[in-house]
């Protein structure tokens, strides 16, 4: 088998790169790579210039992993620029370095792609191996896997990556019959306050849709995309999405692209796109034209829980951090990375402060959960990972 690079995700054909277990989540669908790269988010101006792994044996695709060559360390949500620091005080490079990861979006899943017809342990151990022998050949500084499942994470320590924790907070599907079931199972005053934040958007006569991506018209992927980049722009942030770049993920991931549409006497005035694949759904954009109360807790979070139960989905990710999902019957969920430094010194600089924040973080977690807004009785029967 051989191991290689391309820099453009449409240098392999799609329906190859989708046939791979694990293509089937929305973010490692070949449209989705390949609409990010081709409308500019994924750049060298911005600091993604792709590198996706191929592992071929003869003309048949073995497997594949999404990776970058990064100029920074933004839009990963894995943050380590503390460590870049650290190599720059020494008069060392830390970037570029390689990523495996989806651009711009902390969700976990497969990094590893596979194909069904070989032994997955080998294809795993070979990529795992494969990435850290071609940032030697590279001469860059290291080798990150961002939110990896649990399968390619333990192949990754297999091969002398060093594992992060992080945490995250997600909602789980108990086989709720319905919202008012969802509710029936948090603590009275987390109850009341969710029910007071509901009410309070229907009083500002706000009405609530929900579309799917094939649904949404050329004129309301406008009116999005102008509701994500005033937002983006409000907190500082870069909206690195263009318009055509939703509308393109709309029309080619169909169903499998959710907005959550805010309307004020028909116009639209704010919403929440998500991705979903068939049991999970990932929130990602939010956007909205004006204040108003709570509307992002209903928009984000609310409609996101009524969908999964509607739909039968096991669990919503609405995204990295925030501690206030936990009052909204989010929990914490322990996320992973995987990470191989080049040079020997801060290897194991890195590996003695992973070892003392793991337990910090799984503490964290803890904490949290058993102060979360579950009655004692529901909290024991809620799926966990």
């Amino acid at each position: 088998m051989q191991l290689r690079a391309i820099s453009a995700i449409n240098e392999i054909a799609a329906e190859r790169w989708n046939a791979l277990i694990g293509a089937d989540n929305p973010f490692l669908r070949h449209e989705f790579l390949d609409a990010m790269e081709r409308h500019g988010a994924v750049s060298r101006e911005n600091g993604w210039v792709p590198y996706h792994l191929l592992l071929e044996d003869g003309d048949t695709l073995a497997a594949a992993a999404p990776a970058y060559i990064k100029g920074n360390s933004w839009g990963e949500f894995v943050f380590d620029f503390a460590w870049a620091h650290a190599y720059e005080r020494n008069g060392l490079d830390y970037y570029p370095k390689l990523i495996i990861a989806v651009p711009y979006s902390p969700v976990n899943g497969p990094r590893m792609l596979l194909n069904s017809d070989y032994p997955a342990d080998g294809l795993r151990r070979t990529l795992a191996d494969g990435a850290q022998q071609m940032a030697d050949a590279m001469a860059i500084s290291s080798v990150h896997w961002l939110f990896p499942q649990a399968d390619d994470m333990a192949a990754l320590e297999s091969a002398d990556y060093a594992r992060r924790d992080g945490c995250q907070y997600h909602w789980r599907n108990a086989g709720y019959r319905d919202f008012e079931a969802f509710l029936g199972g948090l603590n009275a005053k987390k109850r009341k306050n969710i029910r007071r934040e509901r009410r309070r958007v229907d009083e500002q006569g706000l009405e609530m849709r929900t579309l799917h991506g094939h649904e949404v018209s050329d004129e309301l992927w406008t009116a999005l995309h102008g509701f994500y980049e005033d937002t983006f722009h409000a907190h500082g942030n870069l909206p690195v999405i263009s318009r055509d770049c939703f509308a393109e993920l709309g029309e080619r991931l169909g169903d499998r692209v959710v907005v959550f549409l805010a309307e004020a006497d028909g116009t639209p005035v704010a919403a929440a796109i998500c991705l979903r694949s068939d049991d999970t759904l990932y929130g990602r954009y939010w956007g909205a034209a004006y204040d108003y109360d709570d509307l992002h807790f209903e928009a984000c979070y609310y409609q996101g829980i009524d969908y999964c139960i509607r739909e039968g989905m096991d669990r919503f990710e609405p995204g990295a951090q925030g501690e206030h999902k936990v009052a909204r019957g989010f929990l914490p969920v322990l996320t992973h990375s995987a990470h191989y430094l080049r040079d020997e010194q801060f290897r194991a600089a890195v590996d003695d402060f992973l070892a003392r924040e793991r337990p910090a973080v799984a503490e964290y977690a803890q904490t949290l959960t058993a102060e979360g807004p579950y009655r004692a009785d529901i909290l024991e029967q809620l799926p966990r990972d």
